[in-house]
């Protein structure tokens, strides 16, 4: 049996699909909540509630389990985002009551960048984690993973919306030259499934990211050709953006984007492009080959046919 945390999420809904086509068992770890949870239709899943700080609620959740995923995390909620309880405390008390459980195999997604002593909030969080799971005693693999892109991510549909509902202009941090590495969500689900099937990746922390390295305006320019969308990059200084994101944060409900998200975009993180094929053995994606997801759809589809 295999439990997954943040399964909701937009990574988590691709783990799970995956898992389940591979014929694995699965059982998803649900905070306690009102809402209806986000979870792929069709996928049989088991479902257990419980907080990730609960000790009691985690060892019940964890019969028969072997096997963790744990991708749950706070940071895409923005100003809402609970990091100290959620990935740090949450964290620590998932892999002691795991090492306790006897789980013989602890999967943790983190990022490339994450350190204790980080000076972003995100990468301190993760960086914290990852030290709580090596000290747990249990069998772990951490994939420290660049940003990641798909159908309903958090990185280019929201770039995508942003540049669509823009005036005329759309602001970047700095000269819009920070070096991403983003990486196609099925080859990093991909990836960890097959951490599995690798004895070797036991005990061990592997970066991961796509094949190409790409600046933040050449993803904008992708996506605005992608879209049909064209605005004008304006430059402006990471303090003036950060705070004017800051603003429109605290102002504007639901508003996509927060200062965890420009800390993305601080600073290049990377690693070698062959990072995927010589740990993996899978060739990644390439980013302008897999964001036809963007595309609108038009509306009344038989007009937009040719006729011959």
């Amino acid at each position: 049996m295999i439990l997954v945390t943040g399964a909701t999420g937009f990574i988590g809904r691709v783990l799970i699909r995956q898992l389940a086509e591979n014929g694995h068992r699965v059982k998803v770890l649900l905070r306690p909540s009102p809402a209806s949870p986000r979870l792929p239709k069709g996928v049989p899943v088991e479902v257990a509630v419980s907080s990730l700080t609960d000790p009691r609620g985690l060892r019940a959740a964890l019969t028969g389990v072997d096997i963790i995923f744990h991708l749950a995390s706070s940071e895409t909620q923005g100003r809402n985002a609970t990091l100290n309880e959620t990935d740090i405390k949450g964290t620590d008390t998932l892999s002691m009551v795991a090492a306790e459980s006897g789980v013989k195999r602890f999967v943790y997604l983190s990022h490339i960048g994450a350190a204790p002593a980080s000076g972003y909030p995100v990468f301190k969080a993760k960086g914290i984690a990852e030290e709580s799971i090596r000290k747990a005693r249990l069998p772990y693999t951490i994939i420290r993973s660049s940003i990641v892109f798909g159908h309903q991510d958090h990185f280019t549909t929201t770039l995508a919306n942003l540049l669509r509902y823009s005036p005329f202009i759309f602001p970047v941090p700095a000269t819009g030259r920070t070096v991403l590495q983003p990486v196609w969500v099925e080859d990093l689900v991909t990836c960890m499934l097959w951490t599995l099937d690798k004895p070797e990746m036991i005990n061990q922390t592997f970066d991961v990211g796509g094949i190409e390295y790409l600046t933040l305006n050449e993803i904008l320019e992708s996506i605005m050709a992608s879209t049909r969308t064209r605005r004008f990059l304006l430059t402006l200084s990471p303090v003036i953006l950060r705070a004017l994101t800051v603003t429109l944060e605290s102002s504007i409900t639901n508003f996509p984007l927060s200062s965890f998200w420009l800390d993305y975009l601080a600073v290049n993180r990377t690693c070698p492009v062959d990072s995927m094929s010589r740990n993996f053995g899978l060739m990644p994606a390439r980013f302008n080959n897999r964001i036809d997801y963007l595309q609108r759809k038009p509306l009344f589809p038989f007009l937009s046919r040719r006729h011959d």
